[in-house]
């Protein structure tokens, strides 16, 4: 955040001076005018930070993670259920974080309190800490006089959303390995291996077969043109991030994660897990069915389900059931329709939400226990494609010379 040098002048009209860290000029004065003080001027001060420390902050910044929202939900759990102030708990919090990024986003909040904002105005400024569902839950927390039992609820809901991601990333460590280790091997086989072996033919002056010609062909080019491989690797890579930047990319993004075989599914039914939780969660802290409809569809973290979402809210609002829209967007398979349906008829939409997230990772869990049976197979192909090569281009032209020579 930058640096304000302001000036301002106290209830006995002493000229005081100092910085202050803030998002705009505007917080500034909003903060001195909380202090009792009356701001005369502000101007952004010379930032004298190197580029270590800028650095360090991004880095800081980028390290924010769902257990640090974990960490600090429990302890604002812990703290308002005791009865300490909001802007107190903010900065004990404040002092005792060693995430500086995290440290400095917090002293906002707290100053924002002493200006006057409450707690989910203070928050939803740094959305790139807090995420809408958080901030909507802990303004609906703010209403009803019910903000540690907010908390608790964001806790909960954090801790199963980490159990997910800590599940779906085990089962795909090992298929990962194995890609990034068939990658690297390609890549040493193609440098230096391949090379090695066409010393010896090219020495010995024998007629090679078109596969051993072709291995040639892909180890030279490898070689020659690597710079070229390089840079046309990296603009794919750029022209992709860019358009993935943009919202009908990201859309396009989400879309092929889903179709991806054996690993889509787990990801379509995480994301319904997610939502149909985090649905359950904010229905059950009070907010409208509507409202939150369009906070979950942008909180599921797929842009290709929140936008079939967004349509189902669209048709509650024309006032079709939540059971006809969940059906009509086909992303609920018959016996969850069903379990919303029940919802409907006996007024609990927000437990059957619950056994609805439930039913899904249930699926989940029997997924990942599959899919390294799945994902094996495929593997075994492509190590098996890649000896074979192997085989047919170095090893028979080399065997073909030694039968020869021993004639």
């Amino acid at each position: 955040m930058p640096n304000f040098a302001y000036k301002a002048r106290n209830n006995a009209g002493k000229l005081i001076a100092g910085t202050l860290v803030a998002e705009s000029a505007q917080t500034v004065a909003q903060t001195l005018n909380s202090r009792g003080l009356i701001p005369i001027a502000i101007e952004a001060a010379k930032d004298d930070a190197d580029l270590l420390k800028r650095f360090t902050y991004w880095r800081a910044l980028q390290s924010i993670n769902i257990n640090d929202l974990i960490l600090f939900s429990r302890q604002m759990y812990s703290l308002t259920k005791a009865g300490v102030s909001l802007i107190r708990a903010i900065n004990s919090l404040a002092d005792s974080s060693r995430n500086i990024a995290m440290r400095h986003t917090l002293q906002g909040v707290a100053r924002k309190l002493e200006a006057g904002q409450s707690l989910s105005q203070a928050m939803s400024q740094h959305g790139r800490i807090f995420p809408l569902l958080l901030v909507s839950i802990v303004n609906v927390g703010e209403t009803t006089g019910g903000l540690e039992q907010a908390f608790w609820q964001i806790s909960r809901y954090l801790e199963r959303e980490k159990e997910t991601q800590n599940r779906i990333k085990s089962a795909l460590r090992y298929p990962s390995m194995v890609i990034v280790a068939i990658s690297v091997a390609m890549v040493i086989v193609n440098i230096y291996v391949i090379p090695a072996f066409k010393g010896v033919f090219d020495k010995m002056g024998a007629e090679l077969p078109w596969q051993t010609r072709m291995l040639m062909a892909i180890s030279d080019f490898s070689v020659h043109y690597w710079p070229h491989i390089v840079f046309c690797l990296l603009a794919v890579l750029v022209v992709v991030r860019k358009y993935i930047s943009t919202p009908e990319g990201i859309k396009q993004w989400h879309w092929l994660l889903l179709k991806i075989p054996a690993v889509g599914g787990i990801i379509e039914r995480a994301t319904m897990e997610r939502f149909s939780r985090s649905f359950a969660m904010v229905l059950d802290a009070g907010v409208p069915l509507i409202q939150g409809i369009a906070i979950v569809s942008r909180a599921v973290g797929n842009e290709y389900i929140g936008a079939k979402l967004h349509r189902m809210r669209i048709g509650i609002e024309k006032g079709d059931s939540i059971s006809r829209m969940a059906r009509s967007i086909g992303l609920f398979p018959p016996l969850v329709i069903q379990m919303i349906m029940v919802g409907e008829e006996s007024g609990n939409i927000g437990e059957m939400l619950q056994e609805v997230a439930d039913f899904y990772e249930g699926e989940i869990d029997v997924d990942l226990k599959n899919l390294s049976s799945v994902i094996e197979p495929f593997l075994i192909i492509v190590i098996g494609i890649m000896v074979l090569g192997l085989a047919l281009g170095i090893f028979l032209p080399m065997w073909d010379l030694s039968t020869n020579m021993h004639r």
